[in-house]
């Protein structure tokens, strides 16, 4: 099981990393390119949309969101550009810098504060 555990780990690197690839790459199609932004960026980011700290929703990102992200960016992307992605992804390119995720993500929730403050105001 450990095996099989740390295999799956890894093939969800790699994917995320392909997606990464995926996003900058003119051939990517634009609806594609958007989602495997998104998506790489969210699973680089250090900050979780949903924080682990809230009890089953914190979790829910980790385990559904990101892995229906990933399924959802790779059946948009052509299967030969995706095959050429992971080929690039295994050999170890760079990983990008994730601060630009980690702003999102807070000013996310800077706005969704700002409309919950103003709702509870009302």
């Amino acid at each position: 099981m450990p095996g099989r555990l740390r295999g799956w780990a890894k093939a969800l690197k790699r994917n995320v990393f392909a997606l990464w690839i995926a996003a900058r790459d003119k051939r990517t199609p634009l609806a594609a390119k958007l989602v495997a932004g998104l998506v790489a960026a969210y699973a680089l980011s250090p900050i979780d949309l949903i924080p682990d700290f809230i009890p089953v929703l914190g979790l829910l990102d980790d385990l559904l969101l990101l892995p229906a992200g990933i399924w959802l960016a790779i059946r948009l992307i052509p299967d030969p550009l995706m095959t050429e992605f992971r080929s690039q992804a295994d050999q170890g390119m760079d990983l990008p810098d994730a601060k630009g995720a980690a702003v999102a993500v807070v000013m996310i929730w800077i706005v969704l504060g700002i409309i919950a403050g103003a709702a509870i105001m009302q």
